[in-house]
């Protein structure tokens, strides 16, 4: 019963988002009136980010053959890497550099994400990311809704309409649905339960919403889930909010396998789902549970019978992707690239960024 409670309020959540109803009925209004006070008292002791994150955009991989994948990352704070000094502990350059390894192909990463972006500024995103008419893009947004006090609702509407944008244009989409925020120590008890079960079901409902759209999800629960809760001086930056390099590295280690997929890259035995590791075909909503309290889970739209929806819903696959071996990071590479495609707008030539510079983030 307690399942099909958790199924019927992410479901409801994704409906008043494709309805435009408020959809403050998963936590109640009043409840969630008091998680939104906790999260502005948590904001002022951790006060508001106001640097930059080190710029990994550009190339990776240069002296591998084939043509390059364009990959476009967008998102918050999260995305872009805020609280680390170098270039090599972004997510970016650590996603980037882990593509190339597996796909053995050169990659062009450029990051539109910024510190503080809310799902409402993912269409100016989208709008600089298009004409570089990436292969995959991903994207990693929602954690400032909740502190800045946007409605479920709307935060999943407009993911939701940004994917098909996205999908439109022919580009593969890969979100990190939000992660656990029942972690943060910022958050006291008993809220602290109750910033779980809703974050939780944030989760769900993006990843209903993002999955009917025709994009996938991957579970990030671990990024502030027991990974954080074990050890959070080792995975929280400075701040103890933001990761520190080494939980952007876990982050990363979670998406890759999604990005290798999306790109036709990983190897064949890999492929098939395993059923002794709990892969396997559900309606949609009863995966989008089972994903966002299991870290690293992927959905992505499947067919039954050459049937995209049955009785319950849309028809998805659950996958527990393996992780890739952690290779060593590159420093990207700006300009004209060996196949003489342009790089990120800078000067031409193969220079590369010293380790902790930081350029402004693309608006």
């Amino acid at each position: 019963m307690v399942l099909v409670g958790k199924v019927a309020a992410a479901r409801k959540l994704a409906a008043a988002a494709a309805y435009g109803g408020g959809g403050l009925s998963l936590l109640g209004a009043s409840l969630y009136g008091v998680l939104r006070t906790e999260a502005v008292l948590a904001r002022k002791t951790i006060g508001d980010a106001d640097g930059e994150a080190p710029d990994c955009s550009g190339w990776y991989g240069n002296g591998r053959s084939g043509p390059a994948f364009r990959i476009a990352l967008l998102g918050d704070s999260s995305a872009a890497g805020y609280g680390v000094e170098k270039i090599r502990e972004t997510p970016g350059a650590q996603l980037a550099s882990g593509l190339v390894e597996g796909a053995d192909r050169r990659v062009y990463l450029r990051s539109f994400a910024f510190v503080g972006a809310q799902t409402r500024d993912l269409e100016a995103q989208i709008d600089a990311a298009l004409p570089m008419e990436p292969d995959v893009a991903v994207i990693l947004i929602g954690t400032n809704d909740v502190t800045h006090r946007v409605r479920p609702s709307e935060s999943v509407r407009l993911l939701e309409q940004g994917v098909r944008r996205m999908l439109d244009a022919g580009v593969e989409v890969i979100v990190g649905t939000c992660p656990d925020l029942g972690t943060l120590e910022l958050v006291a008890p008993p809220l602290r339960q109750v910033a779980r079960s809703w974050s939780r079901r944030l989760a769900a409902a993006q990843t209903i919403a993002v999955v009917e759209a025709g994009g996938r999800t991957v579970s990030l629960g671990s990024i502030l889930g027991p990974e954080f809760a074990a050890s959070p001086k080792v995975l929280f930056g400075p701040d103890q909010f933001h990761p520190s390099a080494a939980g952007y590295a876990s982050l990363a280690s979670v998406l890759l396998p999604s990005v290798l997929a999306a790109v036709g890259a990983l190897p064949q035995e890999e492929i098939e789902p395993e059923a002794f590791r709990g892969e396997g075909v559900l309606p949609i909503s009863y995966a989008a549970v089972e994903a966002a309290r299991t870290p690293g889970t992927e959905i992505d739209g499947t067919e039954v019978g050459g049937s995209k929806r049955g009785a319950r819903g849309r028809w998805v696959l659950l996958r527990h992707r393996r992780r890739q071996p952690q290779v060593e990071t590159e420093m990207p590479h700006q300009g004209v690239a060996e196949d003489g495609a342009s790089g990120n707008g800078r000067v031409p030539g193969t220079e590369t960024l010293d380790d902790t510079e930081s350029a402004p983030a693309p608006s």
